[in-house]
């Protein structure tokens, strides 16, 4: 009867730090699984001008050339308005659409639009609630233009894989670094 209280008690034990040391695990899931912080975005700056739109656009453009993508690219100021567009021959139809979209929302919310890409894989899609007007594109290809360390306005492109997209903006956003 001894040995059958201690080996029960022994079990109970047993069981009692198994189910201590998996809390602890899921503890530290949950932990991990926490969201890092975004760097805090640029403050805003004088909007784009036309004439550094263009140059966005015209690197943009021609990143597209030299890897053979068909790419439609936007410019837009820092409230998301039209400031340049170019679509090249052979680019899909909707590139035209979603390049815009990804560029307002660069602008809009100031960062690229791949983070809110990261963030619909992750499974977070409280940002689709927001208003229409508001609402942002959950796709790579999206950039914010800096000039002089402020947002100036952003670049969207669309038409190829979601890698090519942002190569070709990336060359965009750097064509102007600092104002002429």
């Amino acid at each position: 009867m001894r040995t059958a209280a201690l080996t029960t008690l022994a079990t109970v034990a047993g069981l009692l730090a198994g189910i201590c040391w998996l809390g602890d695990g899921a503890q530290a899931q949950q932990e991990a699984a926490r969201p890092t912080a975004l760097p805090p975005p640029p403050d805003y700056g004088p909007p784009i001008v036309n004439e550094q739109a263009k140059m966005v656009a015209e690197a943009a453009i021609a990143e597209a050339k030299k890897n053979n993508w068909h790419m439609a690219v936007t410019v837009v100021g820092p409230e998301g308005e039209l400031i340049y567009f170019e679509k090249m021959d052979g680019a899909q139809s909707s590139s035209a659409a979603l390049a815009e979209a990804k560029a307002r929302t660069s602008a809009l919310f100031r960062r690229a639009s791949k983070v809110f890409a990261d963030q619909f894989s992750a499974g977070n899609v409280a940002f689709m609630t927001f208003p229409d007007a508001a609402r942002p594109i959950a796709s790579e290809g999206g950039l914010p233009i800096i000039v002089n360390g402020k947002l100036a306005g952003a670049v969207g492109v669309s038409g190829g894989t979601a890698p090519q997209d942002t190569v070709v903006a990336t060359a965009g956003a750097n064509a102007v670094k600092a104002a002429p």
